[in-house]
């Protein structure tokens, strides 16, 4: 069991950076799969990028793949998501999301994560 809380959203302009971080409490945390995702309005929740239990693999979605990179502490018990070249495109919500181990390349759903944070708005203007 694992609780998760975003933060680090808000405003940014085009082209700017922003470091989204989840605290999470439990004591099982590092046992866990790590993911990112996102939703816009009127869209479905989408996988943003993930990192595995011991934070020696990552995988990210082809939208972000360059720009975004994904690091977690398990000493702190964070997870991090820090986000450059940022697009107008990238406006929506952002998740954070806990999945028990197994294939790390299979978590790439929603339903393939057992627990959530509330999210936290990020917008892009232009």
């Amino acid at each position: 069991q694992v609780q998760l809380v975003e933060s680090g959203g808000g405003l940014v302009q085009a082209g700017g950076s922003l470091s989204l971080s989840c605290a999470a409490s439990g004591r099982a945390f590092s046992m866990y799969h790590m993911g990112w995702f996102r939703q816009a309005p009127g869209k479905e929740r989408e996988f943003v990028g993930a990192i595995n239990w011991s934070g020696s693999m990552t995988n990210y979605a082809n939208s972000v793949k360059g720009r975004f990179s994904i690091s977690r502490d398990n000493a702190k018990g964070t997870v991090y998501l820090q986000m450059n070249t940022l697009q107008s495109q990238d406006t929506a919500v952002y998740y954070c999301a806990a999945a028990r181990s197994g294939s790390f390349y299979s978590k790439l759903s929603p339903n393939d994560y057992d627990y959530w944070g509330q999210g936290t708005q990020v917008t892009v203007s232009s």
